[in-house]
């Protein structure tokens, strides 16, 4: 059966959690479906954009699957663990920018896999957090690393340590989400703002997610030296040609990706 579905417009790639009887929570199968999806689309030339999704209208996704985890054995709930982290660490790391289209509930690992997104959109209708410590346990998928770096040690803290569960609102007002819209005009309002990064020289979002990504964890200096490597990346691309060329036509750039 099939867990994530997987379409590809253009050079957008879109990935859809889709267990919609289980509000698209993460069993062992579906994680596994995630991770070779993920793999594919990191190494697709063509692919320049990444949307993620959940099934139906009330989920984004509500985490690990706890019907499913009252069955396993410890050993394979720490395989899970293992699992879910190294999925979203993979999607942490596409070279591609990434967004997550809230469309729902999205709490502990759906919360997670957002974080691993570049940006976040989410419908006002939305209910999300990192709601771990309720059940005695943590986030166990990056949650504890990424939402500080995002928003800060003290609001995180806030967040994981009450398992508030916030609306869209609040949560934008934390600074966890890009953008808040109406549940009507998620589809086109995401789409849109992928159409923002797609208008750009697909090698140069590239490098430049790459700079930013590596240099946040270093000092100022290795950050600079990381930014320049990337920026001599772009230097020999026939697309950094096309855009001078396009700029002296006052015309649009027409990038190929290389």
């Amino acid at each position: 059966m099939e867990l994530v579905q997987y379409e590809q417009k253009r050079n957008t790639a879109f990935v859809t959690l889709y267990r919609p009887n289980a509000m698209n929570a993460f069993n062992y199968d579906m994680l596994v479906e995630l991770g070779q999806i993920t793999e594919s689309i990191r190494i697709n030339p063509d692919i320049r954009v990444v949307i993620f999704t959940g099934s139906g209208d009330r989920a984004f996704s509500v985490g690990a699957d706890l019907k499913e985890r009252r069955t396993l054995t410890d050993a394979q709930v720490k395989r899970n663990i293992y699992k879910i982290g190294e999925v979203f660490t993979a999607v942490e790391n596409l070279p591609q920018p990434t967004i997550a289209m809230m469309n729902g509930f999205a709490f502990g690992g759906g919360m997670e896999l957002a974080l691993a997104c570049d940006f976040r959109i989410a419908a006002d209708t939305a209910k999300m957090g990192l709601t771990e410590t309720s059940l005695a346990i943590i986030p166990g998928a990056g949650g504890t690393q990424r939402l500080p770096r995002l928003i800060g040690e003290a609001k995180a803290l806030e967040l994981i340590l009450t398992a508030k569960r916030l609306s869209a609102d609040e949560a934008f007002q934390y600074g966890m989400l890009t953008k808040v819209v109406s549940p009507e005009s998620l589809v086109d309002e995401t789409n849109g703002f992928a159409d923002l990064l797609l208008a750009n020289g697909p090698i140069a979002l590239q490098q430049a997610k790459f700079a930013i990504k590596n240099g946040m964890n270093t000092d100022l200096q290795t950050g600079l030296a990381i930014e320049r490597k990337a920026y001599e990346l772009t230097i020999p691309t026939t697309d950094r040609l096309e855009a001078l060329a396009a700029f002296v036509e006052k015309r649009k750039p027409e990038f190929k990706g290389k």
